[in-house]
Order: structure tokens, then C-alpha cells, then sequence
């Protein structure tokens, strides 16, 4: 992974204003997936739009780390469902509306 593909750590927190245990515990939780590079701790940039969503539950609506986590599987499993519907849209055709 190329180095601007990767936002350091420690900016993002003073960005936000959070913590880097915050992002640690996260990690940890396997949420999301950190990159260390020369003794400083990278956020790859495909990474970012799940942090700052988790970084919105925490701080804004005080939901800790296995509250984070019930609902990002939560969020996942609804994708994945939504997924499935399309693709059972996309195989029905028309005549699989029309009685025998």
C-alpha cells in the first residue's frame, strides 16, 4: 500500500479530537484494520468512512466498542440481505408472474 493511500493515526485523532485508544480499541475489536509503518500507525484511506462512522457512535451517542460492534454486524447483515433481494430480483422475469 502506497503511503498516500494512508492517513496517520495521530492526525486523524487530532482531527476528531478523540483519543488513540479509541482507534486501538477498535483495531483490537477487529473493526478495522490498521497499517504501521516506520514506528507510526497509518488508517488506510478505504478505512476512513467506517472510522468516522464508529467515531460518530461513540462520541455523539456514547455507544461503546461491543455496542459498535453489534451494530456494525447488524449494519453488514442488512447489506448482505439487500444484496440477496436484488439479486432475486434481477433473476425473476416476468413470466414468473404470470399464472400457469
Amino acid at each position: 500500500m502506497e503511503k498516500d493511500e494512508l492517513i496517520p493515526a495521530d492526525e486523524f485523532c487530532i482531527y476528531h479530537n478523540i483519543e488513540y485508544s479509541f482507534i486501538s480499541s477498535l483495531e483490537d475489536s477487529g473493526l478495522i484494520s490498521v497499517t504501521s509503518v516506520e514506528q507510526s500507525t497509518y488508517i488506510p484511506v478505504d478505512e476512513l468512512q467506517k472510522l468516522e462512522k464508529f467515531v460518530r457512535l461513540h462520541y455523539d451517542l456514547n455507544i461503546n466498542i461491543e455496542g459498535i460492534e453489534t451494530i456494525n454486524h447488524l449494519l453488514e447483515k442488512i447489506e448482505e440481505l439487500q444484496k440477496e433481494i436484488l439479486q432475486l430480483r434481477n433473476a425473476t422475469t416476468i413470466s414468473d408472474f404470470i399464472p400457469d
